[in-house]
């Protein structure tokens, strides 16, 4: 696939890229990045003793996820740090849904996003998130949903469930449009929104959505937890060259989620199975360490509370992460980096503009006087500011795997 003509340090990134032996692990701490409550942020109030001794001997900076002040969602977020320009390459949240239950979208099809929802009588979404649902109710209803409609208007209807609360909608049908804007209000105590497009030649797609949401609220009527349904990023089929074409990588990926399984797919990575456990993540990593040259590994822990706003949860889960942050380092990578995909401040229940830190240890690391894994001593470190999507040009020239450009 030939790749746009404003992918400059992409295109040079590919021409440079060779093979070698050397093995890359990429950990994402998901929303890591936060603000300070009584004088210190989550990373700074967790106690993190091999991340605070691996960042003793790392190079360290904070990277920026897409521009400066632009809060970004998890797709351009984690596009970014596998090397696409966020601006360039889009994937909607869809997409990466879609992908990362093990399904794809052809040319007739759309997916979107999905959350079973609590919406009362008046249209009012109480809770977005059906209080969490849990995973098997969700998958009763969407076995339900499939059972009782099938199709609207002609077009095929698809409920795949995911976890929790979360579930993914697939159109089928001639003429579809993902050029729509959400039915989810994205806050709570406001009437669920009308799908209208974006484009003309999404008008008839979105008065199909709007159908079926009004269908859906018909059968789930006398529902305790989930009674309706709310909708973001429809998308169509993703185009975009893979790691193993661009880098000459055998890529792979050790997730828990559905989103991140599902872009780490679209990419070109191989889904590594494993239980929905910190531990079991990095054992699976253990086990097939000799097979692959590169490791996304994601932790979704810290990212939850700080949405839930929850400061103490979150040290929490930054500790738990740190816990096995050792096992990691007795594999022996020849490079390994600790980022997050974007911040997610507890103080702010949302994803924030902030800058991630950034820390990369291997043998041909600059020794920075950063001695702690937190945002303020990677401010200190070699590395600077920089934006996300030159890290991983960081991360293949620490691993040999780029040739010399020029003469």
């Amino acid at each position: 696939m030939s790749l746009p003509s404003k992918s400059a340090y992409l295109n040079l990134l590919s021409s440079l890229a060779r093979k070698s032996s050397s093995r890359i692990v990429l950990l994402v701490l998901d929303g890591v990045g936060g603000l300070a409550k009584d004088g210190k942020t989550e990373l700074e109030a967790a106690r993190t003793p091999n991340l605070d001794s691996l960042a003793c001997g790392a190079s360290c900076g904070l990277s920026v996820p897409v521009l400066p002040g632009i809060t970004p969602g998890s797709g351009p977020a984690h596009l970014a740090l596998f090397g696409y320009d966020p601006l360039v390459f889009e994937i909607s949240r869809g997409a990466l849904e879609v992908y990362g239950v093990g399904k794809t979208l052809s040319d007739q099809q759309i997916g979107a996003r999905g959350n079973f929802c609590k919406i009362d009588g008046d249209g009012v979404v109480r809770d977005r998130r059906a209080g969490r649902l849990r995973t098997e109710e969700n998958a009763r209803l969407c076995a339900h949903l499939n059972e009782r409609i099938g199709e609207v208007d002609g077009v095929g209807v698809e409920f795949v469930p995911g976890k929790e609360h979360r579930f993914v909608l697939i159109l089928t049908g001639k003429g579809l449009s993902s050029k729509l804007f959400d039915t989810d209000p994205h806050e709570e105590m406001k009437h669920y929104a009308e799908c209208t497009a974006s484009d003309p030649e999404g008008e008839m797609t979105a008065r199909v959505v709007n159908s079926l949401m009004e269908t859906v609220l018909d059968v789930l009527t006398g529902e305790k937890e989930a009674t309706g349904i709310i909708l973001r990023g429809f998308s169509g089929r993703p185009e975009i060259p893979t790691l193993g074409d661009l880098y000459h990588l055998r890529p792979a990926v050790i997730a828990t989620y559905p989103m991140y399984k599902g872009i780490a797919n679209i990419v070109g990575m191989d889904i590594i199975g494993c239980e929905s456990t910190w531990g079991s993540q990095v054992t699976a990593l253990e086990e097939l360490f000799g097979r692959y040259d590169f490791f996304y590994i994601h932790y979704k822990l810290t990212d939850m509370a700080g949405e839930d706003g929850d400061f103490e949860k979150k040290v929490g889960f930054i500790e738990e992460a740190d816990g096995a942050v050792d096992r990691i380092l007795e594999l022996k990578p020849d490079v390994f980096v600790v980022t997050g995909d974007h911040s997610t401040p507890a103080s702010m229940k949302k994803h924030s503009w902030h800058p991630n830190p950034f820390m990369i240890k291997s043998i041909g690391a600059r020794i920075d006087s950063a001695d702690r894994f937190t945002e303020g001593e990677c401010a200190r470190g070699c590395l600077g500011v920089f934006e996300a999507k030159y890290g991983m040009g960081l991360m293949l020239a620490h691993a040999g795997k780029l040739d010399k450009f020029g003469a």
